[in-house]
């Protein structure tokens, strides 16, 4: 079973529906004890980072994550769950992330539409079980305006172009991170997630 962590900014429907559609069991939870007692947490999220952490710490979630992570629980973050995972970010003030990864996370500038919204191909960079029988410069569905810089070397597995490099498959370990959307990426999108449910 996963659980999918309901932390009041989630697309949760459809990520629980992405899953049903591979026949991957999974609840939507905000409860310590189910989420702690499922094999893998997936951390979804659309919207603001500090809105997103504020919530996390106020119902204990945080902690709940950080916990599993430590465990060696797989864990995938999508989108702003996957910017969670750094260690802070400036989206309209500064404020500290989970810190599962060395990072931080700013906004996209340049002479560049804003938010980088639509299909953008991926690069392969470093090795992950996530990629595993997937071809290079497949396309997947972005919706963000900030990004991930200063990562710590190796973590980056798959990038896209946009003015700059736009970290867009993470992973260290246990703990994995899109960028982009999977449930909305079609094909592609439920491949990477089959990957990893294999990994739990």
């Amino acid at each position: 079973m996963i659980a999918i962590v309901d932390y009041g900014v989630g697309n949760l429907n459809s990520v629980q529906n992405a899953l049903k559609s591979i026949n991957v069991p999974s609840i939507i939870s905000s409860n310590a004890n189910e989420i702690t007692k499922c094999r893998s947490i997936i951390v979804p999220g659309v919207g603001a980072f500090p809105d997103a952490m504020k919530n996390m710490r106020e119902t204990g979630i945080d902690k709940v994550v950080i916990a599993a992570a430590k465990k060696g629980k797989p864990i995938l973050g999508i989108c702003l769950g996957m910017q969670l995972f750094f260690e802070e970010s400036d989206e309209i003030e500064k404020c500290e992330g989970l810190g599962l990864l060395k990072g931080n996370i700013t906004k996209l500038e340049g002479p560049i539409k804003i938010p980088h919204m639509g299909w953008n191909s991926l690069s392969f960079e470093n090795n992950t079980p996530l990629l595993k029988g997937i071809p290079e410069n497949k396309y997947v569905y972005f919706v963000h305006s900030y990004y991930a810089v200063n990562c710590e070397e190796g973590i980056i597995n798959a990038y896209s172009m946009y003015e700059k490099k736009i970290p867009a498959i993470v992973s260290k370990g246990n703990i994995f991170g899109m960028q982009f959307h999977p449930e909305k990426s079609g094909d592609f999108g439920m491949k990477l997630l089959k990957n990893f449910v294999e990994v739990v």
